[in-house]
């Protein structure tokens, strides 16, 4: 595995986790708000069962979450040749530690945070010097930045003017062909 994955094989990767990881973060966002109206209405008998759900999707969740960040650290990433790839993979780190940080709470959450941030961070310098502003990666990397910032930063005038740019940047590009 310490070899370069074809860009079938790394889309393949890349969607077979997106297809189990959102079928639980689906699930997880369905149980929470659940729980918050049963909580509201007081209706303690039925919360008990409603937590323990919510728990297990969420060591659901950390586990596949966990287990892609090991393959992307221990494999994938350092044996990235092309900046197409580079971008790809430390998106995917950002994506995977952002759903992490939506459901962790206090140490776990900044945490996780943090680690998406920097992903995010690193594959946007390798993006902008490896890929033309209308690279569908590039654009697909602004876009989960900029929700990163909106959801769990809470930065909303970031997160405009970070898909803003990239709009910008492409929109440029696309003028001068």
């Amino acid at each position: 595995l310490d070899q370069e994955l074809t860009i079938e094989e790394r889309n393949l990767l890349s969607v077979a986790y997106k297809n189990v990881i959102g079928a639980r973060r689906a699930s997880w966002r369905i149980v929470s708000s659940i729980e918050q109206k049963e909580e509201a209405k007081g209706n303690e008998s039925q919360l008990g069962q409603i937590k323990a759900y919510r728990d297990k999707i969420e060591a659901e969740l950390a586990k596949i979450c966990e287990d892609i960040l090991e393959v992307l650290d221990g494999h994938l990433i350092k044996s990235a040749e092309s900046g197409e790839s580079k971008v790809f993979y430390h998106k995917m780190k950002g994506d995977y530690h952002r759903y992490l940080a939506e459901f962790a709470t206090g140490d776990k959450r900044a945490v996780s945070s943090d680690a998406s941030l920097e992903a995010y961070k690193a594959a946007s310098s390798i993006a902008t010097v490896e890929l033309p502003p209308t690279h569908p990666i590039r654009l697909g990397l602004a876009l989960n930045f900029s929700v990163f910032y909106y959801e769990i930063l809470n930065a909303p005038d970031k997160a405009c003017q970070l898909a803003k740019q990239a709009f910008d940047d492409a929109i440029a590009e696309l003028d001068t062909l």
